[in-house]
């Protein structure tokens, strides 16, 4: 006999007869000899008129008061959700995040979930009980009560999947799965049978409405596989376990995140602590910063653009306004007609060209490409919002999203695949290890070093559509591996600075390439280190914790190590500095997350 956590989203549990389909399902799983716990959310738009009676009373209400009013739409879908398996003529027992034992810490409205008490859960569940969870809150340490923020509900599913260690959990949704990007832009989007906690949590972050981040985090953390499944039928979904689908398949998504908007600091100086000083500012003011692309320096000063919500540009630009005039900074300009357009795959980072084939379906689209950041497992290019869905349509199509990968020789894809990473610690007995710890502490798998690379850069290069594609096709045509892209927001008469590292090796053979296309587009010159050290932070939580890239900057900063590039992504965040820094580098970032390090 198994344990499994099932979560009903607000759809799912929305009237009376969709809160007994979902009585029939834990009652159906119970009946097949699984114990069952079942998260519900509050019903349909309950949250939503919750907030809009709030703000008629108040129009700012006290964040206390907000958690104290919205845990009630939970606490209305467990009684009913528990009576209508009671009606079905089976034990049922609702319980509150505080009768569950979930202690959060005291940020209302979006609090973190320290530890969860698990004896109540067992009893019930062992006295045969269908155990009705409310999900979206839990208590803090003066018993007060808190709600987790967007996707609380999942994330208190997944967090008791890990606490009780769980054989799965099954998130029912409106939806029948994950699926390469969202069908309502992509009528072609393939539901994809397999799915990795990496690239799912890039696809979270990226818009993917499925699941929210937090969620995948703690399945991550603690190994849970999730099944996301529709409420409406029983087809079987995809699965979020460790192992992509295909680990050859360079691209396993695409996503488009519509309402962004871009900030570029103009001629900042190249040197230590600005980028600390921009986003230390920008952090205490809790804005999220998303693509961020620093410029390798040239005369002593560079360009930092970056990009935020479109909501949060107006207390972005007070931020760095004032930066700018601490660090002397000669201009800021900023659009907010931007979206982000993004591939996500595991497989792309052992591959060749991966990059190209987006840049050349843009460039047939005639879509102009702003801004361009990578990491090991994603690609994203910033363009105008007016190109969004063609550009998500063309990148969809180029990877052959829309066509069902090879499988095995029954015809089956293959679902299985262990709960832990092959690469990554053994996450097995996390949960007694953090015992008496925050559940959703920052954990830091690794701090590297990597002085295998080169940097090249061209400076001057015309932003129009179609460089960037035929740059990296001459690039992979010449059988080059790029690991990092930067292309910065378009500069002085439209032309910008595009860098990205090779290995040693390739150096030469790069360079030639490099100086052909500088002669072609007339650009101003080509520079290159031949020795440059890539330093990165991996782990889980990197999302959730936002000061991850500021504890970076600090500690190179007080080492008087400059950082020159910047790539950042769900489980990982890159800086490229001179090769001679890379050793003092390596220990000052593992002083810095020492108390963080698994």
């Amino acid at each position: 006999m198994g344990l499994i956590v099932q979560k009903f989203g607000g759809t799912s549990v929305a009237d009376s007869q969709k809160i007994l389909a979902a009585a029939r399902k834990a009652i159906r799983a119970q009946l097949e000899g699984h114990q069952v716990v079942t998260v519900v959310s509050a019903m349909g738009k309950n949250t939503d008129i919750l907030i809009d009676l709030a703000h008629e009373v108040n129009p700012r209400p006290p964040a206390r008061e907000m958690d104290m009013l919205l845990s009630t739409g939970e606490q209305v879908s467990v009684a009913l959700m528990a009576m209508a398996v009671d009606a079905l003529g089976y034990q049922a027992v609702s319980l509150t995040g505080a009768q569950m034992g979930i202690v959060t810490d005291d940020t209302h409205t979006k609090a973190r979930i320290r530890s969860i008490s698990t004896q109540r859960l067992r009893k019930a569940l062992d006295d045969g009980y269908v155990v009705i969870a409310a999900g979206f809150q839990g208590v803090d340490e003066q018993h007060d009560i808190t709600t987790l923020g967007r996707g609380g509900s999942d994330t208190t599913a997944v967090a008791l999947a890990a606490a009780l260690k769980a054989d799965q959990c099954e998130i029912y949704t409106d939806v029948d799965g994950v699926y390469t990007t969202d069908p309502r832009l992509v009528p072609a989007a393939r539901r994809v049978c397999r799915i990795s906690y990496d690239e799912m949590l890039e696809l979270a972050s990226l818009g993917a409405g499925v699941m929210h981040n937090r969620s995948i985090e703690f399945a991550k953390k603690y190994g849970v596989p999730i099944h996301v499944r529709s409420s409406l039928s029983d087809i079987e979904g995809t699965m979020i376990v460790a192992e992509p689908e295909f680990p050859d398949q360079p691209v396993c998504g695409a996503a488009v995140t519509p309402s962004e908007a871009r900030i570029t600091i103009v001629g900042v100086p190249d040197v230590p602590g600005t980028s600390l000083e921009i986003f230390a500012r920008l952090a205490d003011r809790k804005i999220t910063v998303d693509m961020i692309v620093q410029n390798v320096g040239d005369k002593g000063k560079s360009d930092i653009s970056f990009t935020v919500p479109c909501s949060e540009l107006e207390p972005a630009l007070q931020a760095v306004q004032e930066a700018a005039t601490i660090v002397g900074a000669s201009e800021i300009t900023h659009d907010d007609q931007v979206a982000k357009v993004s591939v996500v795959g595991l497989g792309m980072a052992r591959q060749v060209g991966v990059a190209n084939m987006m840049f050349s379906a843009l460039a047939r689209e005639e879509i102009n490409i702003q801004m361009i950041t990578t990491s090991e497992i994603k690609i994203s290019v910033l363009v105008d919002r007016q190109a969004a869905l063609p550009a998500l349509r063309a990148v969809h199509h180029v990877y052959d999203l829309d066509k069902e990968p090879h499988t095995l020789p029954d015809g089956h894809p293959d679902r299985t695949s262990s709960p832990t990473s092959p690469n990554g610690p053994d996450l097995g007995n996390l949960v007694e290890r953090l015992q008496g710890m925050d559940m959703e502490r920052l954990l830091i798998s690794d701090v590297e070093l990597d002085q295998s690379q080169a940097l090249v850069t061209i400076v001057g290069i015309p932003n129009r559509p179609g460089v960037a594609a035929r740059v990296f096709r001459d690039i992979a045509d010449a059988g080059i591996f790029v690991d990092m892209i930067v292309q910065g927001h378009k500069g002085y008469l439209g032309r910008i600075s595009l860098s990205f590292t090779v290995p040693q090796q390739q150096l030469p053979a790069a360079l030639d390439v490099a100086q052909r296309l500088a002669e072609f587009y007339d650009c101003h010159t080509v520079t290159h280190r031949q020795a440059v050290a890539k330093l990165s932070v991996s782990g889980i939580g990197l999302r959730s914790h936002t000061d991850v890239a500021i504890r970076m900057f600090r500690a190179l900063a007080r080492a008087h190590i400059n950082v020159d590039m910047i790539s950042t992504s769900e489980v990982r965040v890159n800086v490229v500095v001179d090769g001679q820094a890379g050793e003092v580098g390596l220990r000052q970032l593992r002083d810095a997350f020492q108390d963080s390090l698994l």
